[in-house]
């Protein structure tokens, strides 16, 4: 069993990288990848604590994309060499998180919620803060009951304190992974919000871009539609993977070395991908 997308604490995930390497271990798994969103912060601790533990594993990434309507997000397997052009974009991309999370603060605090950037750093234990965080604000006050119905009212798409998030050119994003040594893989496609008719051409014009693969298995999709979505990418030459997306606590739903359907992730899918380096 293995796990090829996760988050440690180092994004929006609620354990550290070296916790979440354990926590694999303990449930079996022989492989997995960190793809924290926008940054490696986590990677060195994570490999060094997959290492003691004898886990095989992926330094990624996980970069948005700029896109509309939906969300683009590309996953950069194998950074094993993160290039200056590489942190460089990761330092940008802060930059424009920050720059949201202030405009999310400004908007609750029009809708008289008090709250300030150092009352998210408590909620994000100092690291970094994202949209979860502010459901986890919204909890404790009492204004919502869960995070749930803090995206549902709040924090999603359309909502009031909803701000799109900034992110790259797709070209760009290619170059840097590659650049890092790494492999470019679409993930959770059906979050692009393109409708079946247009995806195959859509995902075809991705690959002749620099594609190397697409996250066909991922737990919000269902069973039939992740086996068209494999069909879709064994059609194009992509590498097809799988991932849990793990988060811990702010999504107890998703498990480690589990995917669409509460399917195991088999090890299969590394011997498919051929260029992939993984850490031993």
């Amino acid at each position: 069993m293995i796990d090829l997308h996760t988050h440690s604490k180092s994004s929006d995930g609620s354990l550290s990288p070296a916790a979440l390497m354990n926590l694999a271990s303990r449930q079996g798994l022989t492989a997995i990848a960190l793809t924290d969103h926008d940054t490696i912060a986590g990677l060195d601790e994570a490999g060094k604590e997959a290492e003691k533990l004898g886990l095989r594993f992926i330094p990624g990434v996980e970069i948005n994309v700029t896109w509309e309507p939906g969300e683009f997000h590309l996953l950069g397997l194998g950074i094993h060499c993160p290039s200056p052009g590489f942190l460089e974009a990761l330092t940008e991309l802060v930059s424009f998180r920050e720059a949201r999370n202030q405009e999310i603060i400004e908007r609750m605090r029009k809708a008289d919620i008090a709250v300030g950037y150092e009352d998210m750093a408590s909620f994000s234990g100092g690291c970094f803060i994202g949209r979860p965080h502010f459901a986890a604000l919204l909890i404790n006050r009492g204004i919502v009951k869960n995070q749930e119905q803090a995206f549902r009212r709040y924090l999603g798409k359309g909502r009031p304190f909803y701000v799109p998030k900034a992110g790259l050119e797709f070209s760009r994003a290619v170059s840097i992974i590659r650049n890092s040594g790494g492999i470019t893989v679409l993930a959770h496609p059906m979050s692009l919000y393109a409708a079946w008719g247009r995806l195959p051409d859509l995902v075809k014009d991705f690959r002749d871009q620099g594609l190397d693969g697409i996250e066909a298995w991922h737990p919000t999709a269902k069973v039939h539609t992740c086996k068209r979505l494999e069909a879709l990418g064994k059609s194009l030459g992509l590498f097809i993977t799988a991932g849990s997306d793990f988060h811990g606590e702010s999504r107890p739903d998703r498990k480690l070395g589990v995917t669409a359907g509460g399917q195991k992730i088999d090890d299969s899918l590394l011997e498919a991908i051929p260029n992939l380096i993984i850490t031993k």
